[in-house]
């Protein structure tokens, strides 16, 4: 069998190690007789890997003592509902920045709940640039900040994170979908109020969704919250409320592992992710035949689109390199062109023979 290279914006490459260590137990988890997927999940041995794989994204991205970490099901498209209804209990209206389609989505979403007040946008420029932090005007009565770290269609990343302050100096929790951008390097949590991740990009495959919730917005929620939407009953019942997906938290979990163990944690993450996306970028940058429209500080580390001077050599680009083994570099149907994600498990000789690649069709058909 052989492992091609996978740029999947998501659901995204797994690291070899962790697949392998899957397959291993697959059948028969550490001597029990059967698999994790089959294991209830109020037995001690799930409980033990649902707490460990905890203990180690706390330690990972250093969470405060005074967060809950929730493992949830939804994807970070369910979050975009409960977070209005989780923080909405106070009344106030809900602030977004939009920067690109999940921000776009997250904004109707609150609207059809409660409304929403756009505090700054990136419309104007063509969604290539993040507002600046004097660029945001937040509403008297905001209620929260909400932006999205790194636009995954996009391929836009904010290089700072936005302060959420009224007029009077009082300020009002951030909130984060940090969907594509969690675990790529180290972050301060204790900046925001909610940060929430769905799994398929570098936390493991499809199914799980993270959320970091600060313990005093645990009291926020809305009474006609519904039951499975609360972060507060989630949290009393250690995520598991109803039946989690339990082997997507079981991979998460040799996920964090593989991160602590053979990475060496999110500094050298972040060093190694530096590099792949600095080659690519460079490639890009010095070619005529490729070419990058998003602002040099906003440019993602995780998802790089690029279109091709001339579009008509789009399907033969897609082609050839899938046949070279270099999958999934279609853009979204909704911006077309090429788009590599270059996510944690994207190894770094992936990115060195995707610009081998490029280099030699820019040779051959420019």
């Amino acid at each position: 069998m052989t492992r091609h290279y996978n740029f999947c914006a998501g659901p995204a490459a797994l690291p070899t190690a962790v697949l392998e260590k899957a397959r291993e137990e697959l059948l028969d988890y550490q001597g029990r007789g059967l698999s994790v997927m089959e294991m209830s999940h109020r037995s001690p041995e799930f409980v033990a890997i649902a707490e460990q794989a905890e203990a180690d994204l706390r330690e990972l991205l250093a969470v405060p003592d005074n967060y809950r970490v929730l493992f949830l099901q939804g994807g970070a498209s369910m979050q975009f509902a409960m977070l209005p209804y989780n923080l909405l209990g106070q009344g106030g209206t809900p602030n977004y920045l939009y920067t690109g389609i999940w921000g776009k989505k997250a904004i109707a979403e609150a609207r059809h709940l409660a409304g929403a007040h756009v505090a700054a946008s990136s419309e104007a420029n063509g969604l290539t640039a993040v507002p600046r932090q004097e660029d945001i005007a937040l509403s008297g009565d905001a209620a929260y900040l909400h932006y999205t770290s790194n636009e995954t269609i996009g391929g836009l990343a904010f290089d700072y994170i936005p302060e959420g302050r009224l007029a009077d100096g009082s300020e009002v929790p951030v909130v984060c979908d940090m969907s594509s951008s969690i675990l790529s390097g180290p972050l301060d949590v204790s900046q925001f109020g909610v940060i929430y991740a769905g799994a398929q990009k570098n936390i493991g495959p499809a199914g799980l969704t993270l959320a970091i919730v600060r313990d005093d917005l645990l009291d926020r929620a809305r009474p006609d919250t519904p039951t499975m939407f609360n972060y507060k009953v989630m949290a009393e019942h250690g995520s598991m409320y109803n039946t989690p997906p339990t082997y997507s938290w079981y991979l998460a979990g040799l996920v964090f592992q593989w991160l602590k163990h053979e990475i060496g944690g999110l500094e050298a993450m972040n060093a190694l992710n530096e590099r792949k996306a600095a080659k690519l970028y460079a490639a890009i940058d010095q070619s005529d035949m490729y070419s990058n429209p998003i602002a040099v500080d906003n440019r993602s580390r995780m998802n790089v689109p690029f279109v091709l001077a001339d579009d008509r050599l789009d399907k033969a680009f897609l082609a050839e390199s899938e046949e070279a083994g270099l999958l999934n570099l279609k853009g979204h149907r909704s911006v077309g062109g090429m788009r590599a994600s270059l996510y944690n498990a994207v190894p770094e000789s992936g990115v060195d023979t995707l610009v081998e690649f490029m280099a030699d069709f820019e040779r051959r058909r420019g």
